[in-house]
């Protein structure tokens, strides 16, 4: 009785914490990624790592994390796309889709996985894009540059979008939502920059043609603003949770069909990260990269994560090699150069003509 009465208790603490914390969210996913149904917790340094697993690629470390079913290994999807929705724990999305909570929020990027891609795939095209407007911080590669060159970044930019014919400003229902305030113009403009994503998106459907995969990771922080200028129970709140979730469930619908159902669309939603994150913009052409960041020599890793397949590779080739010199030689050795060789059997011919 005690024992059923605790593991009562345990799963709906479990509940709770998915309910109440902060959360990950799966819009879309194409049906050889499977994301089981349950209330597992995930780690937020850990989410770059989920996001690598999705794509097909190998991480450091074993994620010890249920919610991701192993999915065959020669399918991977054509994309992925993340984003990061500040000031609230969770978004009212349909009930069908997969969540869970996000436990120890702290600051991630995609730069791993963005390093992976361009090393795997450095001869293709991939698209990878990493923005975050509110901070003006981005990072282009490959097609991104031709693909999203004339995308507003900057609050400068997007603030000029908005005046524009087509903005969200005449689009969407505002409501409380004042044009004329500065917390309710950045959550509009990262709103904008959204909807102008998935429009370039949709006039670029090729991209889905590539071999290589392509990564998109945005973090929105309009949302927090509006929390602290007006609070969780203001109508602006209610109006801006409604449009931003409005607009992402827009961006997930066409970014799986740009790429035919073959991408994964995440979202997270932390209240507040514990530790700020401090970045500097990155540029295309930057070259210089610390091969391990926590060493001030730049020192190498003592193995790398590749070692077991290079050191397989080498052993086994080694052995074929040395197996392949013993039985050539064993055979010349015992080879009769009168009868084996035909160099040999035309100089006999040669001496007896003579």
């Amino acid at each position: 009785m005690n024992r059923r009465i605790m593991n009562t208790v345990l799963a709906l603490l479990c509940v709770l914490s998915g309910v109440l914390g902060d959360s990950l969210t799966v819009l879309r996913s194409p049906q050889y990624v499977t994301f089981r149904d349950g209330q597992w917790p995930i780690s937020g340094e850990k989410i770059p790592d989920l996001v690598a697993l999705t794509m097909g690629f190998s991480i450091r470390e074993d994620l010890d994390w249920p919610g991701l079913a192993a999915g065959p290994l020669f399918q991977r999807p054509r994309a992925n796309a993340l984003i990061v929705v500040r000031g609230l724990d969770s978004l009212d999305f349909p009930k069908n889709i997969s969540s869970y909570p996000v436990e120890n929020p702290v600051p991630f990027t995609l730069d791993s996985v963005a390093n992976t891609v361009h090393t795997l795939f450095a001869e293709s095209t991939p698209v990878v894009l990493q923005l975050a407007p509110s901070e003006e911080r981005l990072y282009m590669m490959g097609m991104a540059n031709t693909v999203f060159e004339d995308l507003p970044v900057t609050l400068q930019q997007i603030r000029g979008r908005l005046s524009q014919d087509g903005s969200v400003l005449t689009s969407l229902p505002l409501i409380s939502l004042s044009r004329n305030n500065e917390a309710d113009l950045l959550f509009l403009s990262e709103v904008q920059v959204l909807y102008d994503i998935s429009t370039l998106l949709q006039k670029h459907k090729h991209l889905a043609k590539d071999p290589a995969p392509d990564l998109y990771s945005l973090e929105l922080a309009g949302l927090e603003e509006i929390v602290r200028r007006y609070g969780t129970d203001s109508p602006q709140y209610t109006d801006a949770t409604r449009i931003v979730t409005s607009a992402l469930q827009k961006f997930a619908d066409d970014v799986a069909n740009v790429y035919s159902n073959n991408a994964v669309v995440e979202v997270v939603t932390v209240k507040t990260f514990e530790t700020p994150l401090t970045r500097k913009s990155r540029s295309i052409l930057q070259t210089n990269q610390i091969s391990n960041p926590g060493s001030p020599y730049n020192l190498a890793y003592k193995y790398d994560y590749d070692y077991a397949v290079i050191f397989n590779i080498v052993l086994w080739l080694m052995i074929v090699l040395a197996l392949a010199v013993i039985v050539i030689s064993y055979n010349l050795w015992n080879m009769d150069p009168g009868y084996d060789s035909i160099i040999y059997r035309m100089t006999n011919q040669k001496i007896r003509m003579d």
